[in-house]
Parts: C-alpha cells; structure tokens; sequence
C-alpha cells in the first residue's frame, strides 16, 4: 500500500536525511588503511545515540538473512556489496569500502549507502564507483511525476549497460517513509513505461549496485554478507529522493564531496 507524502511530512525525511549525509561524511573521514571495521560501527552507534535516533537495522530479521541484526550499518567490502555485517576487519590500502544506513528520526526514515577508496584509488574501482553514482543520478533524473517506476529502473540499466557492467535484479530500491521498505520495488533494470505511475509525495530510495564481471550473488557463512559469486570488485551508491510537481529532491545529498579520490577521466563505454 502506498502512502504519499506531505510537504511537512516529505521535511521531516530531510531532517533524517541530512543526518544520515552528515553521518557518511563523518565515517568517510574516518575510514582510513589501519581502521578496523567495528570502529566506524561504534562510531554510527555513537552519531545515532547523540541525535536521538533509532537504528532501522538494529533487531531487522528480513526472510533473506540470518537475523536479527544486531549492528546499526552495513559495511561491505571489496566484493561485498549488500548487508556486510560489521566484524573485526581491519582496512587495507586501496579496498573499496560500501556503507549503507537506514535510520529514523521522529519516525520518519532516510537510507543512504556510499562506496569509497580506503587509500590508494585503483582506476578500476573508481570507474565502478562512478558508475553506480551515474547510473543513480539517472535514476533520480528520471524520478518525476508522470512517469513510471519503470523509467527509473531503464535509467539506471542504461547506465550500467553503457559502462559494460552487468545488473543482478534481486535487490534494488525500494519505497520508504514511516517504515524502511514500503512499496514500490524499483529494480536496477526494467522497460520504461511500465510499471507504477510516479505522484507527488511518493517518496524512494533509488540505489543501482553493481559488480565488475557478474550478476550473481553469493552469501557469507554469517548469513547476511552478500558478494559477487566470482569475487570481482563491487559498488553501491543510494540516495532518498521525494516526487514532487517539478524536479525530484534529494533528500540525504551530501554537502561534501567525498565519494571517490578522483572522478575517472577514461573512456568509460564498453566492457571494463
């Protein structure tokens, strides 16, 4: 059931998205080689405690994964991409590093994952990243009243596809708003003009991950990590947005740039 948003209401996932930015800004600052993966999660747990927030992973027991969840991000490495469980990992020169978050403030719920280079950037890994932010912003170009939630979806296949990379379909973006996940499902990839016509007040997390040579998926023994089946290096890049009568809004864009060491100059068509 869908449940359009309010100008007040649509605000008030601002107030929640403007903390989540602010939180990966923090993390992104801090994820550095030598940095062990429990710290940036004790770090969240600390932001979140500070502004009174709730944690919408803490406790989640989703029918894919091995719950509850008892850590309040996602934090995926290098051929991780989905719902890394927090563990005791110390960061290395050059991973790429996904951190994903979904909280709640006033009961009202923002999500935001980011992918980053720890260190040293490798061309490759930029090239991916900046894929997965590309193809995000097509989505959110595409995310206007009238449209479908189809045209989202070919958007953001469109750009994966220019860049050679391959789109799982089992996990994309989902609606949100009192809860983390409401409807509509809006996957990675898709035909436009099909699917759910998109309204003012209608409120998404859009967010294209993809792996570098595969669209399979395989999950750790912690049964919640989820990595590409042939290990290849992986990104993930998710934003909130609200359908308004004009242009979409982002609801948890970041004030800094913070993404990647550097934009990718290289041609990016065709396969990596």
């Amino acid at each position: 059931m869908l449940e359009l948003k309010t100008p007040a209401e649509i605000e008030a996932l601002r107030v929640t998205g403007e903390f989540i930015a602010g939180l990966l800004d923090d993390l992104t600052r801090l994820a550095k080689p030598g940095v062990n993966l429990l710290d940036l999660e004790h770090r969240a747990r600390r932001l979140i405690e500070d502004r009174g927030a709730q944690s919408c992973y803490w406790d989640y027991s989703p029918s894919f994964g091995r719950g509850p969840f008892r850590n309040v991000i996602c934090l995926s490495v290098n051929d991780a991409v989905l719902h890394g469980l927090p563990h005791d990992y110390v960061l290395r020169d050059s991973d790429l590093l996904t951190m994903d978050i979904a909280v709640s403030i006033d009961g009202w719920v923002a999500d935001s994952a980011r992918s980053i280079i720890v260190g040293t950037p490798r061309p490759k890994d930029e090239r991916l990243i900046e894929a997965t932010e590309r193809a995000l912003a097509a989505g959110i170009a595409a995310s206007v009243s009238g449209n479908r939630v189809g045209d989202i979806s070919a958007a953001i296949g469109a750009v994966a596809a220019d860049y050679g990379y391959p789109v799982n379909t089992e996990f994309g973006g989902h609606g949100l708003g009192r809860t983390m996940h409401e409807d509509p499902h809006v996957s990675n990839t898709g035909r436009a003009g099909r699917g759910l016509k998109l309204k003012p007040g209608l409120t998404l997390a859009l967010e294209p991950w993809l792996a570098r040579t595969t669209d399979k998926i395989v999950y750790d023994d912690d049964g919640w990590t989820i990595r590409s089946a042939d290990g290849s290096r992986t990104a993930h890049s998710e934003h909130t947005i609200a359908i308004t009568d004009g242009e979409p809004l982002v609801l948890t864009q970041s004030v800094t740039t913070t993404t990647m060491a550097g934009p990718t100059r290289s041609e990016h068509h065709g396969h990596p």
